[in-house]
């Protein structure tokens, strides 16, 4: 179970959406969490998998390898 405030200009949008469409005021804010969740996830994903295949390394780091240290 999750309640939430929204604020009041956009509480009556979802209110105005529900409405016209005969939907739930809780389908639209589950499926707005869903996307987002998803979105999220993909993105973490993709970022770890780059960290396993190019893993950042630090600016002194690519100076040592460079051998442009004094």
């Amino acid at each position: 179970m999750l309640a939430l405030r929204l604020p009041p200009e956009i509480e009556q949008r979802l209110e105005e959406l529900a409405q016209k469409t005969g939907r739930t005021k809780s389908y639209y804010a589950k499926k707005a969490i869903l996307e987002f969740l998803e979105e999220e996830e993909d993105y973490l994903l993709a970022l770890a998998r780059l960290e396993k295949h190019n893993p950042r390394i630090s600016l002194e780091e690519v100076e040592r390898q460079l051998d442009l240290k004094d």
